[in-house]
């Protein structure tokens, strides 16, 4: 069989998957989401098994340090995925649920009610943890999903794939409702991408280079974030034992992620004192500061930042600092080289913190706490599907209800138009 006739069928199925989970009860979606759980406890071992196969190729085939982070199952990441499972399971379904209620002057009653998008198509590079979590996330919130995963996480993908399969038919659903293109051939994802008379969205997750090749070929709407350049500001008068926390925290914890900090920004007024202090604990967890003039002169052993370093999404642990004059520069700073993904202030100044919420335009922005925050689950939304910086239809972390829109039902009496 060909990659585009099985990527056809495969569609189709879906389309036709949809409308049964569509109009799926919850409590049967939820008991699914819990077999599920249990069901990746029961083959825990078998998966990472799979997964060493993985991380072994990847490691001969040269990938970088951060993508064989992100590809690597741990007895951690199968406790996220098992916990994240049961929190959607616990999370309220929003399909059903009416946003909005009113009666017009005729007696028309006019409802929003949530309903499903339809059939979702994700395509994302190597956490296979995103096998999981999307495959919640769409199966609760009533869509089918097909789901193609990068080539270096195959073997791991599929021995989900078949796990969630058996969920579905233990539940009584058809096990085409989430799906993994089970090839490894590229052109699969181009196949995918023209489906559009059985697919409603796609949501790439991974580098700008996988999301800008999306939505250079698909028919289909994406939604997307191309990078995550996230800034931390330390405003003149903040706390900088708080301010040291939250930029060691969000530069260093996690630095292959899209919510990682990238350009830390500080105010003139602190920096000849909070540089030296910041810098000491980030040099120490092995960060390479690039940073302006200014900056260069209060830290010897930072290098010179280049323009290129002010766009930059490193995914490592090297990090652009900047002294800027004050509020005006940070925000005209960030409008400039930020991608609208993440971006955080620290200060004791009330009106300061809402000039800063207000003005940036961030999908998530954050007073007085690290940049790692911009995550479903941190967030209270369960597993995330993704975070997106445009605005059509989502903006930051989706969750269950940024996978429905709405429809209006109307009930009437008889009313005709005049």
């Amino acid at each position: 069989m060909s990659v585009e006739t099985l990527v056809g069928d495969m569609a189709r199925a879906a389309r036709a998957a949809s409308r049964q989970i569509a109009r799926c009860p919850t409590h049967r979606k939820n008991a699914m989401l819990l077999r599920l759980a249990d069901l990746i406890l029961e083959n825990a071992a078998i998966i990472r098994q799979e997964n060493a196969v993985d991380v072994e190729q990847a490691r001969k085939s040269g990938l970088s340090a951060a993508m064989i982070d992100r590809l690597t199952i741990t007895d951690a990441t199968i406790r996220s995925m098992m916990n994240g499972l049961r929190e959607v399971a616990l999370l309220e379904d929003p399909v059903g649920s009416s946003s909005r209620s009113f009666r017009r002057p005729n007696g028309l009653e006019v409802s929003r009610v949530r309903i499903p998008l339809g059939v979702i198509g994700i395509i994302y590079e190597s956490r296979p943890n995103v096998t999981i979590d999307a495959a919640a996330l769409c199966l609760k919130s009533g869509n089918a999903v097909i789901l193609r995963g990068g080539s270096e996480a195959h073997h791991s993908n599929q021995v989900l794939a078949g796990l969630i399969a058996r969920a579905l038919e233990e539940a009584g659903l058809p096990k085409e409702s989430a799906q993994v293109i089970p090839v490894r051939d590229r052109s699969a994802v181009t196949t995918l991408l023209q489906q559009e008379e059985s697919i409603d969205l796609i949501i790439p997750r991974g580098g700008e280079s996988l999301i800008r090749f999306v939505v250079e070929n698909s028919r289909i709407p994406v939604l997307k974030h191309y990078k995550g350049v996230c800034h931390v500001y330390v405003d003149k008068g903040a706390d900088f034992e708080m301010a040291e926390r939250i930029c060691v925290n969000a530069k260093v914890q996690r630095p292959g992620v899209c919510n990682a900090m990238e350009t830390l920004l500080v105010h003139e007024n602190a920096a000849p004192v909070f540089l030296p202090i910041v810098a000491e604990k980030l040099i120490a967890a092995g960060v390479e500061l690039r940073g302006c003039e200014k900056t260069c002169r209060i830290l010897p052993r930072a290098k010179t930042a280049t323009e290129a370093d002010w766009p930059a999404e490193y995914l490592n642990l090297t990090l652009a600092v900047k002294v800027v004059s004050g509020m005006d520069e940070a925000v005209a700073h960030i409008a400039a080289y930020g991608s609208s993904h993440t971006d955080a202030i620290v200060t004791r100044d009330y009106e300061r913190a809402r000039r800063f919420v207000r003005e940036v335009d961030s999908s998530v922005v954050l007073v007085n706490a690290s940049t790692r925050f911009n995550d479903g689950g941190q967030m209270g939304l369960g597993a995330e599907i993704g975070i997106s910086t445009t605005k059509l239809h989502a903006f930051g972390p989706m969750g269950l209800e940024e996978l429905t829109t709405t429809k209006f039902v109307v009930f009437g009496d008889g009313q005709v138009r005049e």
